[in-house]
């Protein structure tokens, strides 16, 4: 069982107990204290993704190889 948890479901961004409204339909790019969090890593990052959608990074990462 995780202690903490990131998810996005139904419009609704939760960071373990708090929970928001999505900004974005994917769940990518979410902002939570000064980090951004990638739902395909499932890890923050200090800076937005260039992706603008998790489809546009899986297709990178198809055509690429890997991230």
């Amino acid at each position: 069982m995780a202690v903490w948890t990131v998810g996005n479901k139904d419009g609704e961004m939760r960071f373990g107990s708090f929970s928001r409204k999505s900004t974005t339909p994917s769940g990518c790019n979410e902002p939570f204290k000064n980090a951004y969090w990638c739902p395909k890593k499932k890890w923050f990052s200090r800076e937005p993704c260039p992706f603008s959608n998790k489809l546009e990074c899986m297709s990178f990462s198809r055509f690429a190889g890997s991230l």
